[in-house]
């Protein structure tokens, strides 16, 4: 007899803390022994989640609660990973949208509710975090449904059932008033609200493919839910390709999930979520069905990406000296590689055969990309992203954005002003009371490349910023995102200390001394609009004359820290961001690359 199961994701914004939830919930079912050290955010597996506090990839957990297994799908909440929303959305039956209970809902909650709403799911919502100060835990309901209605929920969806949680002290409860000291309540409401899996095990098998893995000893493994029939180790299926073409082969290993492990199974039913290996070609969104009766179930239908890069080889003076995998072929491999998992990634190969067009959903998706890349060895460099435009009933039109900017009141005006220059136009202000102020703009995509250094200037650091993509509108004309020149070393060396102290009254510097730069590098942004040649490897003419002021300490101005993201906003159309696994450097395309 096979348990009852529940398929539920978890949705929300950005550290509106969905993965402390999940961690609560793992605790709370007992799949962790006695003393064992458990860190937290057990669900980031991936160093560059635990390294920015944010989830990138969906993965998901199995749980049992009294009779019931649990399949848990914690889901990235940030939009630039919508692909990874998008196809797991698929597997389950039911979500729980988690909102901040002093925030309320946010710019990418509306992007994942809105999915989830479209698949027809009723989401059971969680009102976290009621344990902090100027938490209001009723007025983040009444925005929740307030959101609902304006995303074109059903009478159904609109009635949902709401629960107040703290996922960092483990407690869920129905009534703010109740006592409560475990997550028992938010179980109950899953098993209550999230119907069973709809599915006919008498039906021929098909299972979606939605997720895929690797692993030295198996292969590629796919992990999916069995919408019908019943799957067997050992036993021979069929994958029907996106092209149609059906693929015969046998299922070597077929697994299920227990809390964070996978284990073996013999069997599984439809409604249940299992890993299988055996299908060396299988992709994101083909069925894996029958062999005597193949049916394919619809492909996942992913948003098209919005921003585009130009990945190509590094051909700088420096070239070769940091990374492993540096030639187009090895480049190329790797992208194409990525392609299998990222169902929101487009790679395109140009005229010239070590560029690559690369497409995404925004500058973060392409930036982790990119940091991935560089911490396995690869060394290239990539453009100044681009959005993509589009032709609509023979209008050209461009992506728009919804931003949402939560600043100290001081700032406002600044802000505004700049984002009115970039053709933002505002939709919403809210001053909190605190000093703070909710301002909610729609931009072209075009307007925000750049804008991220610039807000944290204009609200000293004090702002936070998120957007999410709206949708396709007609052309808004010029975008005003002026910057200063950049200051650029017209020779090879290394810099010194002499030369970037006299040149210091000529801009701010990106580099200490000691570093080693070459001709056409970048190396700071100049005080005015043109672009300026330094030297910065003169050295000072030693005398055996001793100086008044010699013995004075003199120190320099500490450099701007150009991370993978800032290098990647600031950069102009004639610029590039040289990657390697050791240093990130900017530099003005060479005349060579700049013909092509």
């Amino acid at each position: 007899m096979t348990l009852p199961i529940r398929n539920v994701a978890i949705i929300a914004h950005v550290d509106h803390g969905k993965t402390t939830l999940v961690d609560a919930l793992l605790k709370q079912s007992g799949i962790f022994r006695e003393g064992e050290d458990v860190p937290d955010c057990v669900m980031d597996s991936n160093d560059l989640e635990r390294e920015r506090g944010i989830t990138i990839l969906s993965k998901n957990t199995a749980v049992h609660y009294g009779e019931t297994l649990i399949n848990i799908v914690d889901t990235p909440g940030h939009a630039d990973f919508g692909g990874e929303v998008e196809r797991v959305l698929g597997m389950v039956d039911g979500c729980i949208l988690i909102v901040d209970a002093n925030e309320g809902p946010m710019p990418q909650t509306r992007f994942v509710l809105k999915k989830a709403l479209e698949k027809g799911l009723r989401p059971i919502v969680v009102v976290n975090k009621i344990d902090r100060p100027q938490a209001d835990p009723f007025g983040a309901v009444d925005k929740v449904l307030d959101l609902f209605i304006e995303l074109g929920a059903d009478d159904d969806q609109c009635e949902f059932p709401y629960l107040f949680a703290s996922g960092l002290s483990g407690y869920a409860k129905t009534d703010l008033e109740a006592e409560s000291e475990d997550m028992q309540p938010l179980f109950e409401a899953i098993l209550d609200h999230v119907p069973p899996p709809i599915g006919d095990v008498n039906k021929p098998l098909q299972l979606q493919v939605t997720t895929l893995d690797y692993s030295e000893y198996l292969g590629r493994i796919v992990i999916g839910k069995i919408h019908n029939g019943v799957i067997n180790s050992g036993q021979q299926a069929a994958l029907i390709k996106e092209d149609g073409k059906i693929v015969k082969a046998k299922i070597t290993k077929l697994m299920g999930f227990e809390g964070l492990k996978r284990i073996e199974i013999e069997s599984a039913s439809a409604g249940s979520i299992v890993a299988v290996s055996g299908f060396a070609d299988a992709n994101i969104g083909e069925t894996i069905a029958c062999p005597d009766d193949p049916e394919a179930l619809p492909l996942i239908k992913v948003d098209e990406p919005t921003l585009q890069m130009t990945f190509a080889i590094n051909d700088s003076p420096f070239a070769g000296q940091e990374g492993d995998y540096v030639t187009s072929r090895q480049i190329r491999d790797r992208l194409m590689r990525e392609l299998e998992t990222n169902v929101a990634l487009r790679v395109e190969e140009t005229d010239s055969p070590d560029r690559f067009a690369v497409s995404g959903r925004g500058e973060l998706h392409l930036g982790i990309l990119i940091e991935t890349m560089r911490r396995e060895g690869y060394e290239f460099q990539v453009s100044q992203p681009q959005v993509i435009y589009r032709e609509i009933n023979g209008q050209p039109c461009e992506p728009y954005e919804l931003l949402a900017l939560d600043v100290p009141e001081d700032a406002m005006g600044g802000c505004i002003e700049r984002i009115g220059q970039r053709k933002g136009e505002m939709q919403d202000m809210r001053v909190a009371g605190n000093g703070r102020a909710n301002l909610e703009f729609v931009i072209p995509a075009r307007g925000l490349i750049g804008f991220r250094g610039e807000f944290m200037r204009l609200t000293r650091g004090e702002g936070i910023m998120n957007h999410s993509f709206l949708e396709y509108r007609a052309m808004s004309g010029e975008v005003e995102t002026r910057r200063n020149g950049v200051l650029i070393s017209f020779d090879e060396g290394v810099a010194t200390f002499y030369a970037l102290k006299n040149a210091e009254d000529r801009g701010v510097f990106f580099i200490e001394p000691g570093t080693k730069v070459y001709k056409g590098m970048i190396v700071g942004e100049n005080n005015r609009p043109q672009d300026l040649e330094l030297n910065i490897c003169k050295t000072k003419q030693l005398t055996n004359h001793r100086s008044a002021t010699g013995d004075e300490l003199v120190q320099l101005q500490s450099p701007v820290d150009m991370s993978l993201e800032r290098a990647l906003e600031y950069i102009s159309s004639d610029e590039m961001v040289e990657i390697t696994p050791e240093s990130i450097r900017l530099r003005k395309i060479s005349k060579k690359l700049a013909r092509r």
